[in-house]
């Protein structure tokens, strides 16, 4: 009897040991195929990182002190070995904007994720009213520090620059001064007599002509030639015009 309980308590211990094996090689296989996965998908720090140096550089030679902060992925994305950072056309460098990041190898995906670029540097602003058609001088600007992600894109940042410009409606004091705000300084007027510089691949001759319209600094103007021929050109300071061939 007692040899038929040795042989039944030693099956039972072997059936024991058995199951034990089966369940941790069971686990193993489980910690294994968790591991795999979890290399398999993509460091969400790393696509941040990528989309930040991007946003850096390309803010990188604006005066002033930059800051960035990009959110991460939102879903697990599958492990790449080459990422790229880009922005769509049209797309703000500065202030709240949207980065997308690309895998380009070994396969292909594309996430957009928001970002918040700050630069804290000093912009043109009004030091009191100004009325509508007021030529600015130097007693009507100052700068003020601010974050420009949170002005337009094309607020004045050199009061040097706008000396001379003509407001084309009333502005508070304080107002951020913006291109679209200002007319440029009359750099060529209807009717007077105005030098013509023509330039051409080798050749640059001068000769005078009649301006057709006021223009300002940088606009485009029609001029009546001694000639009688009328020609385009870009205003320049002193009732000079250039004619690019």
């Amino acid at each position: 009897m007692e040899s038929r309980g040795g042989i039944e308590m030693a099956s039972a211990s072997s059936s024991v040991g058995k199951w034990l094996r089966a369940t941790a090689a069971a686990v193993a296989a489980c910690g294994l195929a968790g591991n795999a996965n979890a290399a398999a998908q993509q460091d969400p720090a790393a696509v941040q990182a990528q989309a930040e140096r991007f946003l850096k550089m390309q803010s990188s030679g604006l005066p002033g002190t930059l800051t960035v902060e990009v959110k991460p992925p939102r879903a697990a994305l599958p492990a790449c070995a080459s990422l790229e950072a880009f922005q769509t056309a049209g797309a703000r460098s500065i202030g709240r904007t949207t980065v997308g990041v690309r895998c380009l190898a070994p396969q292909s995906w594309t996430v957009y994720l928001g970002a918040d670029v700050r630069l804290i540097a000093a912009y043109a602003v009004t030091r009191h009213p100004v009325p509508a058609n007021h030529v600015l001088t130097e007693a009507d600007l100052t700068l003020r520090e601010g974050n420009l992600g949170n002005l337009p894109t094309d607020v004045a940042r050199d009061v040097g620059a706008l000396l001379g410009y003509r407001t084309v409606s009333g502005l508070a004091a304080g107002a951020p001064l913006r291109a679209a705000l200002l007319r440029a300084p009359l750099a060529v007027q209807q009717g007077q007599t105005t030098r013509l510089v023509l330039n051409g691949p080798g050749f640059s001759v001068q000769t005078e002509g009649q301006a057709l319209a006021n223009a300002g600094r940088g606009e485009r103007v029609r001029v009546k030639t001694r000639s009688g021929q009328v020609v385009s050109g870009v205003a320049q300071d002193g009732q000079q015009v250039v004619v690019a061939f």
